[in-house]
């Protein structure tokens, strides 16, 4: 398989600034970590209307676990000091374009799930019909990690 050119200096940058680091690729982990996303998806959609901060949460981990997952794959991890904007910025460098459209809602996922995590007083309380807005959108992470892990050679 040939080297995943699009996005290398990005990735390459996050890496020098210990935002990200090499460690061993293993498609086992990453396919077990897809199967933890999918899921942390079907339990968020059973939790929604008792538990929306909780299904919530469930939904934005599904889709930081795919994206973990193409990491894992190539043989990449977030570090502490990325964080989860390391694991979006490392995916996103790579897939967008043209998943751009596809990965955008994470990040504004991870604002919402930390606003209800780390209590906002300014936030509106999360509610049944925005966790149900944004499941398709987690679901459709999940999917965009599914098919291009097997096209994303190790780093």
């Amino acid at each position: 398989m040939n080297r995943w050119e699009q996005g290398r200096a990005t990735v390459d940058d996050l890496i020098q600034r210990r935002e990200v680091e090499r460690v061993p690729a293993s498609a086992e982990h990453a396919q077990a970590e897809l199967a933890q996303a999918r899921q942390h998806l079907a339990s968020a959609k059973l939790l929604l209307d008792v538990d929306p901060v909780g299904a919530y949460s469930l939904a934005y981990d599904a889709a930081r676990k795919a994206l973990a997952a193409v990491l894992m794959n190539q043989g990449l991890r977030a570090t502490s000091r990325g964080g989860h904007v390391a694991v979006y910025e490392t995916v996103k460098a790579q897939l967008d374009p043209p998943l751009g459209g596809v990965l955008r809602p994470f990040s504004r996922m991870r604002i919402r799930r930390n606003e209800s995590e780390y209590r906002s007083a300014e936030a509106p309380a999360i509610t049944p019909d925005e966790v149900n807005g944004d499941l398709p959108k987690a679901q459709a992470i999940i999917d965009l990690a599914e098919k291009a892990m097997p096209h994303m050679s190790r780093y």
